[in-house]
């Protein structure tokens, strides 16, 4: 308590984080895209902070919203697959922190998290890509539906209301939760959505409103994948094994992801809606897990590489204090906890490496050195298998169910830099590609063997090792008391070898 007796928790403002799976950056009509999927969201974004350069550190589920949870790189925290979150190493994550300071706690949604139901106050789920809690005989008819597209794109709009769709159900549980919550009381309030994820569908007026002649070219298609190698080759051979031309359903498969995007745009207009009769302060952060391959590369979902497909998302800040901008900065998943703890008030724990984005938020400068470039990983180590081996797998080979996550895919590791808009994958086999993001935005082109491009090579191998000495893990705490610096920033004052400046998309 303070000295006057009040609860200090009580003036803190609420916290609403909205997360969506597998959700693309620059699908809509603010980032350039011709086709307007998110008209709310493009709206919040313009009353608050846009962050346009946003990445995953990992792009698959569980080690993404780890990082996001404990402030911590995969590498750290040690949850590098879907299958391994009991894990996570951490001193004190999100949860631990907003506990600490009376806020109460709520879940909705899809978790893929190393947290449960009795690490919440009110619990609604789990949802996940093809079902959550049936409390209708229709809503049990709809989750038995979507899982006969067995993760595959819809050719016909869904035959049952928008009523039952995911989206609208987790929105339902995360209102009534609000409803209930007491009002002297912050709330944190985790809503999930499963969607855009697989298995790709929609009812109407969603599936009609984008058509599949409306949908963009893309920039590659299989032939891609095949010139790629690697485990691009691998995931496309493996598809289409098991689902001979699957690629010819491409533009179904995006029109249907675009018309994902509308619903949940729609159903996110309507929880702000509720958050907004709550009547309380609310710092809003909208944000994704990793993106989605949307038919590049001829290829669906996610899986291979760290493509800017798969490694940028979505992320927007609103609320008070937030002013109403769009920054370029290069920033991470990593950055929600300790960004949440300085716009809070909150002690930052030990073992965090993400930094606090407070200041830009609030339309400071900050300095290039600290967010004029970031990093990202995957892999979950080993050696990793060829493009012609085929080792069990946690899924038959035969029959037209896969997992693009898995053994192969995301064996050995691989490491990723990008600077303006130059980009640097190193793997584990000593393999290293180099690209030119604004010439070739689907990093089609390897420049790293090209003379011309020896000093943007050297300057993002120094920037990458840099990095990764940067993530190199404090925990577990000792003797010894690690310097913590403003903001958590370590290279506020430092000039870093960054590659020759060209302009960010």
């Amino acid at each position: 308590m303070a000295p006057n007796g009040a609860d200090p928790a009580a003036g803190r403002p609420d916290v609403l984080l909205v997360m969506t799976d597998q959700h693309r950056a620059g699908l809509t009509r603010r980032g350039g895209y011709p086709l307007d999927t998110m008209p709310f969201l493009d709206g919040l974004a313009a009353t608050g902070t846009d962050l346009v350069n946003a990445y995953t550190p990992h792009p698959t589920c569980v080690p993404a919203r780890t990082s996001m949870l404990t402030g911590r790189f995969p590498s750290a925290h040690r949850v590098r697959q879907n299958s391994t979150a009991q894990h996570a190493c951490y001193e004190a994550d999100l949860l631990d922190v907003l506990r600490g300071a009376g806020y109460r706690l709520h879940f909705a949604g899809k978790p893929h998290i190393h947290r449960g139901p009795a690490d919440f106050d009110s619990w609604a789920g789990p949802y996940f890509h093809t079902e959550g809690p049936q409390h209708t005989e229709q809503q049990a008819a709809f989750d038995t539906w979507l899982r006969g597209l067995d993760h595959g794109p819809s050719t016909e709009a869904t035959p049952f209301p928008l009523e039952v769709q995911l989206p609208y159900r987790i929105v339902d549980d995360a209102v009534a939760a609000l409803d209930q919550a007491p009002a002297d009381q912050p709330l944190f309030s985790w809503v999930s959505f499963p969607e855009p994820h697989n298995p790709y569908q929609v009812p109407e007026p969603y599936f009609s409103m984008f058509a599949e002649s409306d949908v963009p070219d893309r920039l590659s298609g299989p032939e891609a994948a095949e010139a790629k190698g690697g485990d691009h080759r691998w995931l496309r051979r493996l598809v289409e094994s098991k689902r001979p031309n699957y690629d010819d359903l491409w533009r179904r498969y995006a029109a249907n992801y675009l018309g994902m995007l509308r619903l949940i745009d729609d159903q996110l207009e309507r929880l702000l809606a509720a958050v907004a009769a709550r009547g309380r302060d609310t710092v809003v952060v909208v944000l994704s897990d990793h993106g989605d391959y949307v038919g590049e590369y001829g290829l669906q979902r996610k899986g291979a590489g760290l493509s800017e497909f798969l490694a940028r998302i979505p992320m927007v800040v609103a609320g008070p204090g937030v002013a109403a901008q769009t920054r370029t900065e290069m920033v991470s998943l990593v950055d929600v906890l300790p960004t949440l703890c300085e716009l809070l008030g909150l002690e930052l724990p030990a073992g965090v490496q993400g930094r606090s984005l407070a200041p830009l938020l609030a339309g400071e400068p900050v300095p290039t050195g600290e967010f004029g470039s970031i990093y990202a990983e995957v892999g979950f180590g080993g050696a990793p298998y060829g493009p012609d081996e085929h080792p069990p797998l946690h899924f038959d080979y035969t029959g037209t169910s896969y997992d693009e996550l898995n053994s192969v895919t995301m064996s050995g590791g691989r490491r990723m830099v990008r600077a303006g808009d130059w980009k640097l994958v190193m793997d584990s086999e000593g393999c290293t590609e180099l690209y030119s993001l604004a010439d070739d935005p689907a990093e089609l082109v390897d420049l790293s063997d090209d003379p011309a491009r020896t000093g943007e090579l050297l300057a993002l191998t120094r920037l990458l090792a840099a990095w990764m000495i940067r993530v190199g893990d404090e925990l577990p705490t000792g003797a010894y008391r690690p310097k913590r610096l403003p903001h958590n920033w370590r290279w506020a004052d430092r000039a870093l070898p960054l590659p020759t400046a060209r302009t960010s998309r």
